[in-house]
């Protein structure tokens, strides 16, 4: 008795030491040292691993400078504070409340590799927020679900707000005459860490797609078109993002992008407002003195045309085939501009229209009317989806179908999800966003449906055929064609999925109209 009971002890130690090792995987040796992950369910993850020094002191408004080496294994359990931002809390959207710092450049893997030779797929995620806000901590963003699958998951930060994207003259004078697109900076320094270091964690460094939603799919659309980010992936995913108007010179309807020497003006501004003589002075004060500038809010930072990250137009860019030329999959959801958009009056639209749109306002008017305040709604929100994602998508695919030899695909993400809270939501329809909890398999508070675990087993298995084979189609989905004209056949991701022509056509070719007109008008003024 006494001996069953010893050898029924050794087998409860034995499993004990051996459920301890499977916890704790040997340490992975990076370029700048060896860091520590957790073993789990089929995955190992490793969260919080510099790749970039802390951009702080000198460092602040600086192009990325790689990691100081460390001695030791780094543990690397925990994820890295969120990079210098307003703190946003929207529970009812799964957007999460994240500790921020300035010392934030650091990226998180989920890896189900068993060993470095397995060199499985890689993707790496470019989290949205306007340029202004967004973490990889968030529990919307976590990779394992779509690790499980097959690929290594790699999540990675960047600087927003005026910390990623502050330019002035001198600055510019600085370094080298270009100024101002830091967090793009810190996604190019992330995906060179990747291709130096990702096969040590099971990855394969020549099989990389970067995929990204709103923010990071205009990061995407933008790393896309950026000589600097050449050769360092191999198929761009981008969700709700595009990076194709013409530049912005005034107050242009419909633009976001402007060139550094109004980029520098407006840092300029800041700065004057911030109270610092210099850019030294700037870089003394502490990082929460610039949050409390009026205008650092949501959306009051963006790239610019630099001449050195984002070389200008993209869509004359793309025409002359001067781009990084790789499969991509890109989309919008139907219904973007509802979250934007809360309420409108026929008086503000119509007036907004005229001023925004100048000579083209009559042709805008009649695709998006605006006669009565329910008119004046749902042009306001179709206007927002399309200006500031539909149009630059349809065009990116139209461009590259075009003048590039890889395959493209294009999606319209139309099911309604879950919303926490129905009430809140009930016009709400396929948001913006609405797509990333069935893309992740991560539905938060929400309790999904028998439809809504379908599609996003749909959704997460087409992203990952895709990062494997530059193609989402695969066994058991519906076939996904590839976009080309003259048909421009698109994928209707709902319950059920199924091929459609290009939706909302009409309102797409008025506004590729109308930027051809900015376009034009452009050209004269030079």
């Amino acid at each position: 008795m006494r001996i069953a009971k010893r050898v029924s002890v050794l087998a409860l130690v034995l499993a004990f030491a051996s459920a301890l090792c499977a916890q704790s995987p040997k340490p992975v040796r990076t370029q700048a040292g060896l860091v520590q992950g957790i073993s789990a369910d089929g995955l190992t993850t490793y969260l919080g691993i510099p790749f970039a020094a802390p951009p702080v002191g000198d460092l602040r408004w600086r192009a990325p400078k790689p990691p100081a080496p460390w001695s030791g294994v780094k543990v690397t359990d925990k994820f890295a504070p969120g990079c210098m931002q307003t703190p946003i809390v929207a529970p009812a959207l799964n957007i999460d409340a994240v500790p921020v710092s300035e010392d934030c450049l650091y990226l998180d893997i989920w890896t189900p590799a068993k060993s470095a030779s397995d060199q499985l797929p890689v993707m790496v995620w470019i989290y949205g927020g306007a340029f202004t806000a967004g973490a990889t901590s968030m529990s919307l963003y976590n990779g394992a679900n779509l690790a499980k699958k097959g690929v290594v998951l790699v999540s990675l930060a960047y600087r927003v707000g005026y910390f990623g994207f502050l330019a002035s003259k001198e600055l510019s004078a600085e370094q080298g005459g270009h100024s101002g697109n830091y967090g793009l900076m810190d996604q190019i320094a992330g995906l060179h860490w990747v291709k130096r270091n990702i096969a040590a964690f099971g990855g394969d460094p020549l099989r990389v797609t970067i995929f990204g939603e709103s923010a990071g799919g205009i990061s995407v659309s933008m790393l896309s078109a950026s000589p600097l980010a050449k050769g360092l992936f191999t198929g761009a995913i981008s969700e709700s993002g595009g990076n194709f108007a013409p530049e912005r010179k005034d107050n242009e309807g419909g633009e976001n992008m402007v060139s550094l020497a109004t980029a520098e003006k407006n840092g300029a501004a800041f700065l004057a407002k911030l109270g610092a003589s210099s850019i030294a002075d700037a870089r003394k004060m502490p990082a929460e003195s610039i949050l409390k500038v009026r205008g650092a809010g949501l959306g009051s930072n963006w790239p610019n045309f630099d001449g050195y990250v984002l070389l200008g137009d993209q869509y004359e860019l793309y025409e002359k085939g001067r781009y990084n030329d790789t499969p991509i999959l890109v989309g919008t959801n139907a219904d973007e501009g509802a979250i934007f958009v809360q309420k409108a009056t026929s008086a503000a639209f119509l007036a907004s229209i005229h001023a925004g749109y100048g000579e083209y306002a009559d042709r805008i008017f009649s695709v998006y009317p605006g006669n009565t305040d329910a008119e004046a709604l749902r042009s306001t929100r179709d206007m927002f989806r399309d200006t500031v994602f539909a149009w630059s998508t349809w065009t990116w695919a139209r461009l590259q179908s075009k003048t590039g030899k890889n395959k493209v695909f294009v999606y319209y993400f139309t099911h309604r999800p879950q919303y926490p809270d129905q009430a809140m939501f009930n016009d709400f329809g396929a948001s913006h966003g609405a797509e990333m909890a069935y893309v992740f398999e991560n539905f938060g508070r929400t309790t999904p449906t028998d439809a809504d675990s379908t599609l996003a087993n749909q959704v997460s298995s087409y992203w990952v055929n895709f990062a494997k084979r530059g193609d989402p189609n695969g066994p058991g989905l519906p076939q996904w064609p590839v976009f080309k004209d003259p048909d421009q056949q698109v994928m209707d991701l709902d319950d059920p999925s199924h091929p459609i022509p290009t939706p909302n056509i009409g309102k797409l070719k008025v506004l590729d109209g109308y930027y051809a007109w900015r376009r034009h008008q452009n050209e004269d003024q030079q």
